[in-house]
């Protein structure tokens, strides 16, 4: 996963959305909303097409699922689920693009620890503050807390209901990656420090990066591993300007 910046909707789509969405309201105060047949006629406007090309273009040319950042986003899906909270089934912060598998998984499951959500967004937050990748399986799995000595409540929730640990093709996509991010820095540490030009490094890496790894390589986590650990200890320049332009 990665870190996604929500682009602006066009205004045309706004409006219909928040137009809908007082429409819905007034339907589920009165006891009339069919959340689904109301979803439906929807979706199939222009106003939602434009949606979809938004989600899509804010996740470049490939147009990755927004939480496994692996398969096609195939359709809009509501991170806070519709059927669950209709009031937020028009709004454009609670719309990703997911998969279908993603989309399976995730369903109308939402777990909650008080009011607060332990689902990550990944429009909101850094999901690499609760979650960690093993370089040698590639699986995903909660990040260990060291402030509370405990595993993130947000990552284990996240894995748990994406199976993030359990599919082993989306393991075998992460390794893929981590080893063509690996190339590119191996190749510029042939160089030395002065021959790095970090805009050209990191524009090399963020090319190849399909799934959000990159974060995880440029933190504490994966200056562990080889050969980012050179980067790290050889280059720290080096290494603090690619961290700052993640």
């Amino acid at each position: 996963m990665r870190r996604i910046q929500r682009a602006a909707l066009p205004k045309v789509a706004q409006n219909y959305l928040s137009k809908r969405q007082v429409a819905a309201n007034d339907k589920h105060k009165n006891g009339v909303l069919n959340i689904e047949r109301d979803w439906k006629s929807a979706r199939q406007t222009k106003p939602l097409k434009a949606v979809v090309a938004t989600l899509q273009t804010m996740m470049g040319p490939r147009q990755r699922c927004m939480y496994c950042l692996d398969s096609h986003g195939a359709d809009i899906e509501h991170f806070r689920p519709k059927a669950v909270y209709p009031k937020r089934m028009y709004e454009w912060p609670n719309l990703l693009l997911c998969c279908t598998e993603c989309g399976r998984f995730k369903g109308n499951k939402f777990p909650m620890s008080g009011k607060q959500a332990l689902l990550i967004d990944p429009t909101r937050e850094d999901p690499w503050k609760y979650l960690d990748f093993d370089p040698v399986t590639g699986n995903i799995s909660a990040r260990f807390d060291l402030q509370l000595n405990d595993w993130s409540a947000k990552g284990m929730a996240t894995v748990d209901v994406l199976k993030l640990d359990r599919r082993e093709a989306l393991s075998a996509g992460y390794l893929k990656t981590l080893r063509h991010l690996s190339d590119i820095v191996e190749r510029a540490l042939l160089g030395g420090a002065v021959a790095i030009a970090v805009p050209v490094l990191m524009t090399e890496l963020k090319n190849v990066d399909d799934h959000g790894l990159l974060g995880w390589c440029l933190s504490d986590r994966g200056q562990t591993i080889y050969p980012f650990n050179d980067l790290h200890q050889r280059h720290p320049g080096v290494w603090r300007q690619c961290r700052r332009t993640i």
